[in-house]
């Protein structure tokens, strides 16, 4: 459901008049609607139907997770604007720039089935009793994006190794990853991690095999992306331990020889996760107590970049590159709440501040070799309504950080397959 239809349907006027300029703007610019006149009809259809409504349409659920009969009245029309602008191909679509649309499809498979989804992020087994947040789909304004089809990846993925390499919310996207790839699969025995490990946040590898088709999925722990050690001699009380910024994290050798690689830092780069906790920077031998964060980071990208330039096999390796996921705490560190969502942001106005990006696409653009970035950091930060928040195995935690399962990382999951058609390599080729 497009933010401009659900504004629409609200009555709020100011919505009315900037929403029917954008609808003109998209016939103009060709996001293939038919005809100028067709988009004006439609946006007229809905200024006469919204008349009628004298209040906000309460269209996402009730507690038992249902939606109202007139909702579907206007999903319709709304479904009749998307098939006009949205059905361009693949290739060449900016996929991550679009909205979130109401599809009662979703989710595609259950997080209660899969054993390695973590039992803090299955939100509906610890309590969550709505269900309208696993119900939306990520909708490109150009294009459609393939859905999750677990058949075609594992057909494509045979003999091959994929590895997720980053912080716990890298984690989170391999569950997904792993969750949908097996739920169809009747043999559920056939699956098995290899070291036979149950899913923590503590381990620092952990790896999904799947017998039958003969490939790994895999995850890493690596939150920084660079090495971590013990401070130098002589280094201040303070200092705890050090992030060494020019050598990337020991386990990278065993990532080399992965077939696909999702990489992701993000979440660790914070006073609390660095300064807070006695962690410093070091570049060589030299203590760098007064770098800043923003600094250090944007070094341990480009100690990363280097490695990729000069370590991977570009003609074997596909690199993806997770953009930041947002978190939704409210307050300061120490007295940060996380307020209940049910919906997402449906504004399309709606904008955040995300310092990581621009220096993750300045790294990368700089690179000369084919990196793709996953942009998901927009898209997610509309989607305040699927974090764990209270719904987690610990009564007494509270997360607006890590994500539902089901919930977004699935259609992070769903970007990376379209990327992967996107880019059209080894088995990726589109037929």
């Amino acid at each position: 459901m497009t933010a401009s239809f659900l504004f629409l349907i609200s009555g709020n006027k100011s919505f009315r008049r900037q929403n029917s300029s954008e609808c003109r703007k998209t016939c103009h610019t060709g996001l293939r609607l038919t005809s100028l006149s067709l988009c004006l009809a439609v946006a007229t259809l809905f200024f006469l139907l919204s008349s009628f409504v004298t209040g906000p349409l309460h269209y996402m659920h009730s507690e038992i997770g249902e939606v109202t009969p007139l909702f579907y009245l206007y999903e319709a029309a709304d479904r009749f604007i998307q098939n006009g602008i949205s059905n361009g191909p693949l290739n060449g679509c900016d996929i991550f720039t679009g909205r979130w649309v109401y599809d009662q499809s979703y989710p595609l498979y259950n997080a209660s089935a899969c054993p390695f989804a973590e039992t803090g992020f299955r939100c509906q087994e610890n309590g969550r009793s709505d269900f309208g947040y696993l119900r939306w789909r990520w909708q490109p304004f150009g294009c459609s994006i393939p859905r999750f089809n677990a058949q075609d990846i594992r057909r494509r993925l045979q003999g091959l190794r994929v590895a997720f390499v980053g912080d716990s919310m890298g984690r989170t996207q391999w569950e997904s990853f792993v969750c949908f790839l097996m739920a169809d699969i009747s043999d559920k025995g056939s699956v098995y991690e290899v070291n036979g490990k149950t899913v923590t946040k503590l381990r620092s590898y952990l790896g999904v095999h799947f017998r039958a088709f003969n490939f790994t999925i895999e995850y890493y722990r690596s939150p920084y992306l660079v090495r971590q050690g013990a401070p130098p001699k002589h280094a201040p009380n303070r200092v705890q331990l050090t992030l060494i910024l020019d050598k990337i994290e020991s386990s990278a050798v065993k990532w080399q020889q992965a077939d696909v690689l999702v990489f992701n830092t993000g979440h660790w780069w914070t006073q609390p996760k660095t300064f807070g906790r006695g962690c410093y920077f070091q570049v060589g031998e030299k203590l760098k107590l007064g770098m800043k964060i923003e600094t250090a980071y944007h070094l341990a990208l480009n100690t990363w970049a280097t490695w990729v330039k000069t370590k991977i096999d570009h003609n074997r390796t596909q690199v993806f590159f997770r953009s930041f996921e947002p978190a939704h705490w409210e307050g300061s560190w120490r007295d940060r709440m996380c307020p209940v969502e049910t919906a997402p942001v449906l504004n399309s106005t709606y904008t955040e501040d995300f310092p990581h990006l621009p220096v993750l696409q300045q790294v990368i653009e700089s690179m000369g070799v084919p990196v793709t970035i996953l942009n998901i950091t927009t898209l997610s930060s509309y989607r305040r309504d699927s974090h764990v928040a209270n719904w987690t195995d610990d009564p007494n935690a509270i997360d607006c950080g890590h994500w539902c399962l089901p919930g977004v990382p699935d259609i992070w999951n769903e970007l990376l397959y379209a990327s992967l058609l996107q880019k059209g390599k080894g088995s990726w080729i589109q037929q």
